[in-house]
């Protein structure tokens, strides 16, 4: 038996300093998949934009900045909120996105309670599978 935890927020597109655009978001968090999260994007759109990164980046990156390449996430704060920014790179172009920190935290610590760092490999169930295999 599988858990999905979802959220759905609106994150704001940052393109200037001055100016953000609300993205309507859904963050997904799949026990079979215990190491990544899945962050959707213009979910009520025709094309939504998916992307999936490492959960333990988002944990890192909510307390200081962390990540390298195409994801990397870093806590700060505007207009005196807390809020999570997350750089994302792909071929297609880049997104600067920010998060409301509180929203972002509550979400992850749902997660975490799901499946405890640490015990993301015992939800694949691979030593169950190995043992299954060397038993035969």
């Amino acid at each position: 038996m599988h858990t999905v935890v979802e959220r759905e927020l609106e994150l704001k597109l940052v393109l200037s300093p001055e100016r953000r655009i609300p993205v309507p978001a859904r963050l997904g968090y799949l026990t079979d998949d215990p190491y990544a999260v899945h962050v959707t994007f213009h979910i009520d759109t025709e094309h939504p934009v998916y992307w999936t990164f490492a959960r333990d980046l988002l944990v890192e990156g909510v307390f200081r900045p962390c990540g390298q390449g195409d994801v990397r996430v870093w806590p700060t704060k505007c207009e005196g909120r807390s809020v999570v920014l997350m750089a994302l790179s792909s071929p297609d172009g880049d997104a600067l996105l920010e998060a409301p920190a509180a929203a972002v935290s509550a979400w992850l610590e749902r997660t975490l309670r799901v499946v405890p760092p640490g015990t993301e490999e015992e939800q694949l169930g691979l030593d169950d599978e190995l043992a299954q295999l060397l038993a035969q």
